[in-house]
């Protein structure tokens, strides 16, 4: 390539003499022709090689040879090689043709050149359809569809007539229904409503934009139809998943004598993925296989995408280890499908399987590689996939910063975070609310909604997303007056009923206390899940009203729905809390009798500590050797706390013994087992814990508390007298305690005196 370089770079020879130019015209054509059947057959360097070896005997080019050429540059993205022909036809005063001129724009255009592109244009002095074609299409290509109306426009206004292949162009730009409604209006004016690119075109265009009806309306007065036709219908209805209509159309297409192809059932198998049916989806397998129905690399990934949704990622896995050849394409597939299955391991090991196999990774590879290191929190390789990124020079697209935003965030790393947030020229509300959850996630409430002014000056659209982070961020810390001012919004910006923040707002104010703000919000759903029924029985049970916690789960079960863990979980805890000991016994056993559900280790938990609480220590140590097979050490320490509290020395004694068998990796529960035995005075026992603890070399972690004031969380250590207004802090409880001594006898004075 480097010689083709030089050889294409010698400017060609002035024309020869009068006398010979017949025999040097006649070379030309012959020149031409092979150049012009290379370049159609798609032998694009070959057609360059023959035009170097033009310029070595002699033979000058005409203007018939130049947009073979400049379409060769065009599909082996040679700028250095245009930019030579272009000269050349300056220079042989070629650049008046329309046609030249015409590749020329495509060259530039395709080459993310446009104002070049339109330089060319605007400088030709005789423009016919060709040139006008070429930069109305050259500008919707690029997704300006705005600037390719306007030339539209432009051209008409000259009185130049548009073709269809004009048409076709500014169809490639559309984003909306109604634009793809003027276009094919104008298509019916032009006369080109018979041309059947032009209505697969318009069929096509119609489905992605979401203008399946349309589509129908058009396809069903279609005087003419072919395999295109039905199969850009067939791909509009999979972009919105209706299996049924699409199986109603392969049925009509068998009536009609019409084979599906291989687009056909990739379709099919893409709208049945976006269902998640894996019923059907198997089914339409089994049929393509007993069919004989070969799979083309469409289908296959289709089936990829089927199986890993369903969570069969097995199956996907054995598809992708049968395919031979596999592209780009299919490794994203199965990388991919991976992640979503919560396998980032087995996602990571196929990402490094793929780069040894020599494939280029897709930003799409790699936004599903950084989501695996983000599963994983393994900076170390997310870290790598960037540099990688980097020493490539891969493009960074917005999906693929958006994704670097995430990992880093997600590996609590919210200054690196930040930074690639600050070095994206373009930012869509996926970058936003990845930066604005990272630092809510993390605590960081402050910056969070600091963020997200921003984002709201910046004129982008917050979501749902976007809010339920911030309240989640701000029922983590008991935010209210910032959860309070996050309803605001939420009302005054109109984003709509919608169940996710509806639930989220139930969790803030359940979370920071206000059980009846959160109960009028709850009441004003439209629709209610699990999630917000089990969020407002776990905040009447965390906040002492087990009765209403009873009450609400009672509502929960009239409505026919069917109670899951979590919901158990929270009625549960409400009866723990509460010191609702014969409920919660009942509860637990209708959990596992009546509802066929396998209680997890959260709920055993909470029957001994509810058992525990209410001195039913014996009963709770039974109820615990019956049903935890393996020694659970935060469950015994649970245990260990109760005997003290009610003095079983003998089932304490043989609990301790259990926890230091068992030898836990935390240091608190050596101190545990050390208080026990200290409120017995078994100082021999004391020093026993003492010691384990520090052989394993652990540790006490200092106690600490937290207190959120404007957003900003400000953290208190046990023993610590570092914080600047240490000594103010101390004076003002000091005073506290004070008054809420004299309070608490000035109420037991009351109480005397009324019995």
């Amino acid at each position: 390539m480097n010689k083709l370089k030089l050889q294409l770079f010698h400017p060609p020879k002035p024309p020869p003499p009068h006398s010979s130019f017949t025999t040097t015209a006649t070379a030309t054509k012959s020149f031409n022709a092979t150049i012009n059947s290379l370049s159609s057959q798609g032998a694009h360097e070959d057609a360059l090689l023959t035009y170097a070896t033009m310029l070595k005997t002699n033979t000058p080019p005409d203007p018939y040879t130049f947009p073979s050429l400049l379409k060769a540059c065009t599909s082996l993205n040679l700028l250095s090689h245009g930019l030579s022909f272009h000269q050349h036809v300056l220079v042989n005063g070629y650049s008046p043709d329309p046609y030249i001129g015409s590749s020329l724009i495509h060259f530039y255009a395709k080459l993310g050149r446009t104002r070049v592109a339109r330089q060319v244009f605007d400088r030709m002095l005789e423009r016919n359809v060709v040139p006008w074609t070429a930069i109305i299409g050259c500008y919707s290509r690029t997704g300006d569809f705005k600037s390719a109306v306007c030339m539209y426009e432009d051209m008409r206004y000259e009185g130049i007539r548009p073709s269809s292949v004009t048409m076709l162009g500014l169809l490639c730009g559309v984003l909306e229904v109604k634009q793809v409604q003027c276009v094919h209006a104008c298509v019916i004016c032009y006369g080109f409503g018979s041309d059947m690119a032009v209505l697969n075109s318009l069929l096509d265009v119609y489905g992605k934009c979401g203008g399946v009806k349309d589509a129908w309306d058009l396809f069903e007065i279609m005087e003419r139809r072919d395999i295109v036709s039905w199969n850009s219908l067939v791909s509009g209805n999979a972009l919105v998943g209706n299996v049924g209509e699409i199986l109603d159309l392969m049925r009509r297409m068998r009536i009609e004598g019409v084979d599906p192809d291989q687009q056909t059932i990739g379709s099919l198998v893409s709208a049945i993925a976006r269902q998640g049916d894996l019923e059907l989806g198997q089914l339409v397998h089994a049929w393509m296989l007993t069919a004989g129905f070969e799979l083309d690399a469409h289908v296959e990934t289709s089936l990829i995408a089927l199986y890993s949704k369903c969570g069969k990622v097995d199956n996907a896995f054995r598809m992708f280890e049968r395919t031979p050849n596999k592209d780009v394409i299919r490794w994203t597939a199965m990388i991919s499908g991976l992640v979503q299955n919560k396998c980032a391991d087995k996602a990571l090991t196929l990402f490094q399987k793929m780069l040894l196999s020599d494939i280029m990774p897709s930003s799409a590879t790699i936004t599903s590689a950084l989501a695996a290191c983000g599963q994983l929190g393994s900076l170390s390789l997310g870290t790598s996939i960037h540099a990688y990124m980097l020493r490539q020079r891969m493009p960074f697209d917005i999906t693929g910063q958006n994704s670097l935003v995430t990992m880093y965030v997600k590996c609590n790393r919210l200054v690196q975070s930040h930074i690639v947030f600050d070095t994206m020229e373009e930012r869509d509300v996926v970058s936003w609310n990845a930066i604005v959850a990272g630092y809510a996630q993390n605590g960081n409430l402050y910056q969070s909604l600091s963020l997200f002014n921003e984002m709201r000056r910046t004129l982008q659209q917050p979501n749902s997303l976007t809010v339920v982070s911030l309240l989640q961020a701000c029922a983590l810390i008991g935010a209210l007056h910032q959860g309070k001012w996050v309803h605001n919004f939420v009302l005054r910006s109109f984003l709509g009923s919608c169940n996710m923040i509806d639930s989220a707002l139930v969790d803030m104010y359940c979370k920071c206390g206000d059980l009846d703000t959160a109960r009028k919000c709850f009441d004003q759903m439209s629709y209610h899940d699990l999630v917000p029924w089990s969020t407002m029985i776990a905040g009447y049970g965390s906040h002492g009203k087990g009765d209403m916690a009873l009450e609400i789960y009672n509502q929960f079960l009239l409505t026919g729905l069917e109670p899951n863990h979590v919901i158990f979980l929270s009625v549960l805890s409400a009866c723990n809390h509460n010191g609702l000991v014969n409920q919660g016994l009942n509860l637990f056993y209708s959990m596992r009798e009546d509802f066929r559900i396998e209680p997890k280790l959260e709920h055993l938990s909470c029957i001994v500590d509810l058992l525990s609480r209410a001195g039913r220590v014996e009963q709770a140590y039974d109820f615990y050797k019956e049903m935890f097979p393996e020694p659970e050490i935060g469950v015994l320490g649970i245990l260990l706390d109760a005997c003290r509290m009610s003095g079983s020395l003998e089932l304490g004694n043989i609990i301790a013994r259990d926890i230091c068998m068992a030898k836990p990796t935390d240091a608190r529960n050596y101190l545990q087992v050390a208080q026990s035995y200290a409120s017995v005075e078994r100082w021999d026992g004391v020093s026993e814990a003492w010691v384990q603890m520090r052989s394993l070399g652990l540790r006490k972690l200092p106690g600490w508390s937290f207190i959120e004031l404007n957003g900003t969380i400000t953290t208190f250590l046990t023993h610590h007298t570092s914080h600047p207004q240490h000594e103010d802090i101390v004076r003002v409880l000091k005073f506290l305690s004070k008054e809420m001594r004299d309070l608490g006898a000035n109420f037991r004075t009351d109480i005397l005196n009324i019995l």
